[in-house]
């Protein structure tokens, strides 16, 4: 089941597609506060996680700026992440969470133990570290990013 609004988001420190360390509480320090918009998505190179991926780099001032820093999570490789990124010019930090395998998306509740992989699982963070909305689509379901804003608004 994931986290639900209202919960302390579980923290983490996982490698980006440049193999650069992000953990989640480095966006609560003094100075460098920001929401999250913590994304995790099964697959990289698949078509509906890549619509999703290229709709967010096409409005990307509005997911990542002085106020809100977009993180994108998958069970793939850093390796097969930095291809992905590069080739889709995707200028936001893609996290790896595949060794040990899943352990963030599980922390989560969004971990599909029968698929391997993430399942579509969204979480706006605060500032404070705590979900303030929250989406989970099944594998085939694209989400939408007006959602996104609206729940960013709202914080």
């Amino acid at each position: 089941m994931a986290i639900e609004a209202g919960s302390p988001a579980p923290d983490f420190a996982l490698k980006d597609n440049h193999g650069r360390t992000v953990r989640l509480s480095d966006f609560r320090a003094p100075g460098a506060a920001r929401d999250v918009l913590l994304l995790f998505y099964p697959f990289a190179f698949t078509g509906v996680c890549t619509g999703e991926l290229r709709a967010l780099r096409d409005g990307l001032s509005s997911f990542v700026n002085d106020d809100t820093q977009l993180l994108a999570v998958s069970n793939d490789s850093i390796h097969t992440l930095r291809v992905f990124g590069d080739q889709e010019g995707l200028e936001f930090p893609l996290l790896s969470d595949f060794w040990p395998h899943g352990e963030v998306s599980r922390a989560y509740g969004v971990f599909d133990e029968e698929k391997g992989c993430a399942v579509r699982g969204t979480f706006v963070i605060d500032r404070a570290g705590i979900v303030r909305w929250t989406v989970v689509n099944g594998l085939a379901d694209a989400r939408d990013p007006d959602a996104y804003l609206r729940a960013l608004a709202a914080l």
